[in-house]
């Protein structure tokens, strides 16, 4: 297991990554994307008075030497290029899936999503120093070595990973815990026994991968699970196969990906999971001590992402969770928009609220099943 250094093996304050980057408007009008999310998390933390400027810490943008140490140089270049003029050729687009209704070009777009692959790196290297490091920005974990997918034009995750990796961790473990399939990152390492990736999302889903009984060369585990899956087989999958599959792999850090597609209320998913049950689960990871990348990832609805990622800031630093909040994130709330989300289906606790109601419900036979076939070797 990886020890800390002995000048940093006191425990750290956590530390919040992100970038004003992540403030301007993005993947153009008519995309799942558009919707505001980082800035607000980061916005609502501050409201809440639980982010000091010690705590914060801002990237700048990767270079094209650091992306090309897992992307394709080509790739890397025709993106930059694509940027530059606002155009992309039909062979480019073709090839690279980019200037494509799901992955579209819009202004500052390279810088974008090299800033994401800069916290990833960031984060990493903070997480050595004795920080649980928050970087909600990232998550991109579709993204392919030669192409964009998913509305991931670079996968983040990957170089959070591989920086562990360079830096002496002998093993990584990433979760995820997005709605859809974590196949980019699964597929970076699909070769590599020093990593393991585990996957919990919602079957039939796309990218339609991520099947039970596929293993990459035995370094995946994949959960596929049913809709309206709920807090109690979350946790069930989590005490019963999660949990000893990590202690088994004995890894030296971890890269958590906290999709909120996987809430209640998400209008690309159907998974129906509280934010409550969501941050017992990273707790629970946080129980191993180790090294840890805590990724945002998708999510659809500003409302539920919004108090999912603010409040796992939250409940990394210890904060008391507030019964009602104040007038301030009230109203940054109410003046949010969704054209996914007709205005009558947006709960009022969504406006006036940090915490969910639990979402409970039994443990079905599939999800007892899935974590017996999964936890063996």
């Amino acid at each position: 297991m990886h020890k800390l250094q002995p000048e940093t093996a006191l425990p750290q304050p956590p530390l919040y990554v992100g970038s004003e980057v992540f403030r301007r408007a993005a993947f153009g009008a008519n995309h799942p994307l558009k919707i505001v999310r980082h800035s607000a998390v980061l916005d609502l933390v501050r409201i809440l008075g639980w982010l000091r400027d010690d705590d914060f810490r801002t990237p700048q943008p990767a270079t094209v030497a650091q992306l090309t140490k897992f992307h394709d140089s080509r790739y890397v270049e025709a993106l930059q290029y694509a940027d530059s003029t606002g155009k992309v050729d039909p062979e480019i687009r073709e090839r690279y899936h980019i200037g494509t209704l799901e992955n579209p070009l819009f202004e500052g777009l390279f810088e974008r999503a090299a800033t994401t692959v800069a916290g990833s790196i960031m984060s990493a290297r903070l997480a050595l120093e004795g920080h649980v490091v928050f970087h909600p920005s990232g998550g991109t974990h579709h993204g392919r070595r030669d192409r964009a997918s998913g509305f991931c034009y670079f996968n983040d995750p990957v170089f959070a990973m591989r920086t562990f990796l360079e830096e002496g961790c002998g093993r990584v473990l990433y979760v995820d815990l997005d709605a859809h399939h974590g196949d980019g990152v699964e597929e970076a390492f699909v070769d590599e026994s020093r990593a393991m990736t585990v996957s919990i999302h919602e079957k039939d889903r796309w990218p339609y991968s991520g099947a039970a009984d596929d293993r990459r060369n035995g370094g995946a585990r994949n959960f596929p699970v049913p809709r309206n899956f709920n807090d109690a087989e979350l946790h069930y999958l989590v005490e019963h196969a999660v949990l000893p599959i990590a202690d088994r792999f004995r890894p030296d850090a971890l890269v958590l990906c906290c999709g909120a597609d996987s809430l209640g209320g998400d209008p690309l998913s159907a998974m129906g999971l509280s934010n409550v049950a969501l941050w017992d689960t990273v707790d629970r990871l946080l129980e191993f001590d180790l090294p840890t990348v805590v990724l945002g990832g998708g999510g659809y609805n500003p409302w539920t992402v919004c108090r999912y990622w603010a409040g796992m800031w939250g409940r990394l630093t210890g904060q008391e969770m507030p019964a009602t909040l104040p007038p301030a994130a009230v109203e940054m709330l109410t003046l949010m928009e969704c054209d996914l989300i007709d205005d009558e289906d947006v709960d009022p606790a969504w406006l006036t609220t940090l915490v969910d109601t639990p979402h409970d419900g039994p443990v079905r036979a599939e999800i007892e099943s899935l974590a017996a076939q999964l936890v063996k070797d």
